[in-house]
């Protein structure tokens, strides 16, 4: 299955549209087990997602390939191979396990300064110990990639993608990086809760976007297609893309997307295409 597992909900109370919190162990174990059962084979999670990684080594992971990331490395650090080191021998540590399938760097930016060499020494030195299977970074913005691409190869990039931010599509690099056999895993599927929304419990500060956020809703009502459907349907329809990065807050809700991805729709999706980074990047929503 082409749906990879995010626990940053194992870790911290996220999302627009979570109303349950932080999920608990026990529901953390049953939906590992249902993924699992259901061919989901990634794990997606990060050193700076909370309890998230202790969480995933409490429950076990055996069978699951994980992924996580490294938060940016201090500007006062002297030793940055040896700093990279000990944060993914306590994030290995932390999760139980041997090695790593994927290390992204969470602040891809840190590759174009003074010590962005070392950074890359230091990641591809864990590669080379068997540590880490595959390199790269998690992108906020494909245009990133302009400046990354001509300097460094990545094995693993991860990106935004989803039925309003199409960056990664119509900027080129979605086929760009399948041509140079980079895997490629997409995150937001539903713009962090905003589209899984219904219209009237949409915060007011999106009030500037009601255009677009109208058209979607009458888009799903006049085909009859559920919104998770038609989110996760959008990303999965790009070949390109390995593993669509998705988070759950409740075994139901996981059933529910898992349901979603084996059900077909219709081939036109509306024209929600927008390019204000202030609605499809949700680091910004908080100053709306």
């Amino acid at each position: 299955m082409r749906i990879a597992l995010g626990t940053v909900q194992f870790g911290l109370d996220y999302g627009i549209a979570n109303q349950s919190g932080q999920v608990t162990r026990s529901v953390a174990r049953q939906m590992l087990q249902l993924a699992a059962a259901e061919g989901i084979d990634t794990l997606d999670t990060a050193i700076n997602y909370g309890e998230s990684e202790s969480c995933l080594g409490e429950i076990g992971t055996e069978g699951f390939r994980i992924v996580t990331k490294l938060p940016a490395v201090s500007s006062d650090c002297c030793d940055i191979a040896g700093w990279i080191n000990d944060q993914v021998s306590a994030s290995l540590s932390r999760l139980g396990s041997r090695s790593l399938y994927g290390l992204l760097l969470h602040r891809s930016d840190q590759l174009l300064g003074s010590e962005g060499r070392a950074i890359y020494d230091a990641l591809q030195g864990l590669k080379a110990s068997g540590l880490v299977e595959k390199i790269g970074v998690s992108i906020y913005d494909p245009h990133e990639l302009d400046l990354l691409i001509p300097k460094f190869h990545f094995d693993l990039v991860q990106a935004p993608f989803n039925l309003v931010d199409r960056r990664l599509s119509e900027s080129g690099w979605l086929s760009r990086l399948k041509l140079e056999g980079v895997e490629i895993h997409t995150r937001s599927a539903f713009l962090q809760g905003l589209l899984l929304m219904q219209q009237e419990a949409i915060p007011s500060k999106f009030a500037q976007w009601s255009g677009l956020l109208s058209k979607w809703h009458t888009w799903l009502s006049d085909n009859q297609v559920s919104v998770v459907q038609a989110c996760l349907a959008f990303p999965l329809a790009f070949s390109e893309i390995d593993r669509v990065v998705i988070g759950a807050d409740s075994v139901a809700q996981l059933e529910q997307i898992i349901a979603a991805t084996k059900l077909a729709v219709p081939v036109t999706f509306p024209d929600l295409c927008c390019s204000d980074e202030n609605l499809i990047n949700p680091s910004r929503w908080i100053h709306l």
